[in-house]
């Protein structure tokens, strides 16, 4: 037989059970922040739009969460009965409800697509919207992003950048801190890298000076030409060959696309082992036909 006391357990125990069923009925727990569902619009008012997501109650979607651009009529982009894709903003409130968003969606997407942009070196048509001291600020797809000053072309008037469209590369892709930093010289050097190829004839002006090698600007893309692709002579002094700030050609000799780094040659243009430390100034002249006859000789 039964005593009180565990009667009382069992009593306890059970209205527990029932208690927790109860709650189970109340609350649709598969609905999570964050989660992408799929519904169907089957009301619309001034404040927005209900929809059923297959959940116990009813899935809200707020007016400003209809689409990121600037919506009068919610019919039509919220068409009555016809499956869609949400995203959960806010999870269920005391009666169940839960918020959800198609705005933020397509945010979400959009920062997927930069991302693959980014990864495939993909650039970019942006609109510059404000300047400040560090650079300006654009728009990308509707996002807000921000080109430092050193990767732009135009440096010293940043104010006539305003409201022009630039080319771009990804510098940053963060979603999680919303940062978009971009590159208006990285896609200048992209599509330039893209268009050389080896033994083609470059000319570029001489930006750096190094014991083992010049550096040479062609256009936006930054070349190398080594010490040892100066002369078929040993060279001593790079410094009293070359200046910075000067004009030179070469040949092209290796492109590294990852790196984005390219590799010329002085000494091929060479007639005989040291011209181009004896007179540079007419290998330079004639570098055209040098490099034709250079490209047409059996290797």
């Amino acid at each position: 037989m039964t005593s009180p006391s565990e009667s009382s357990q069992i009593a306890t125990s059970s209205f527990s059970m029932d208690d927790f069923a109860k709650a189970l009925e109340k609350h649709d727990y598969q609905f999570q922040k964050g989660q992408i569902v799929r519904g169907k619009v089957f009301q619309l008012d001034h404040d927005g739009a209900y929809v059923d997501i297959g959940g116990k109650s009813s899935a809200f979607l707020p007016r400003d969460e209809a689409s990121l651009r600037t919506v009068t009529d919610l019919s039509e982009i919220l068409p009555l009965n016809e499956e869609m894709e949400f995203l959960i903003v806010r999870e269920q409130d005391a009666e169940g409800q839960v918020t959800i968003s198609r705005r933020q969606l397509e945010i979400q997407h959009i920062w997927e697509k930069v991302a693959q942009m980014q990864e495939n070196s993909q650039s970019i048509p942006v609109r510059v919207i404000g300047v400040n001291k560090g650079g300006v600020n654009v728009e990308v797809l509707s996002l807000r992003g921000f080109i430092p000053k050193s990767h732009l072309l135009e440096r010293e008037n940043l104010e006539a950048l305003k409201g022009q469209t630039l080319t771009v590369g990804f510098l940053e892709v963060n979603r999680a801190n919303k940062k978009l930093i971009l590159s208006q010289r990285l896609a200048t050097r992209s599509s330039n890298l893209s268009l050389l190829q080896t033994d083609q004839l470059v000319t570029g002006k001489v930006t750096g000076i190094k014991p083992f090698g010049v550096f040479v600007d062609l256009d936006g893309v930054s070349a190398l030409l080594h010490i040892k692709q100066v002369s078929q002579k040993f060279t001593e002094s790079l410094e009293k060959v070359f200046q910075i700030g000067q004009e030179i050609k070469g040949i092209v000799i290796d492109i590294d696309e990852s790196k984005g780094r390219v590799a010329i040659s002085t000494r091929k243009l060479e007639n005989y082992p040291g011209e181009v430390l004896e007179n540079l100034a007419e290998v330079m002249n004639s570098a055209d036909a040098r490099a034709n006859r250079v490209n047409s000789s059996p290797e």
